[in-house]
């Protein structure tokens, strides 16, 4: 098994975990979506610049393989703005929780359907 398949695999399963929990109605697994899906785009970032092991990130008249450091820098930066991005949402989720009372994504609060709420009977009143 080659190191590419695993990060792939790797970028894979974050790409599907971070997709699959942004659509949930609840307002802590879609910051959890955002920050797996920053993941799976920094280990991607990151693998776009070669995976290589024991190489120089410079290239000299003495080295045949080496490795880019672009892609390391973009993902240091990345994560910097991720972190940076993911307390402002988690400050911004709290807030909707404490003004609305629910941590539902659209802010209205779960209601189970009792007997008296049918929708014949409200269009008629």
């Amino acid at each position: 098994m080659s190191i590419e398949f695993l990060v792939a695999t790797a970028v894979g399963v974050l790409s599907a975990a971070g997709i699959y929990l942004v659509l949930r109605a609840r307002t802590f697994p879609v910051v959890l979506g955002l920050a797996f899906m920053s993941y799976a785009i920094n280990v991607f970032l990151f693998a776009s610049g070669r995976l290589v092991i024991n190489q120089p990130p410079i290239w000299g008249k003495d080295v045949e393989a080496y490795t880019d450091p672009l892609p390391q820098a973009l993902v240091l930066t990345a994560i910097v703005i991720a972190f940076g991005m993911t307390a402002l949402v988690v400050v911004l989720a709290l807030r909707a929780y404490l003004e609305t009372g629910t941590d539902q994504v659209d802010g209205l609060a779960d209601e189970a359907p009792g007997p008296d709420s049918s929708p014949s009977r409200e269009a008629g009143q």
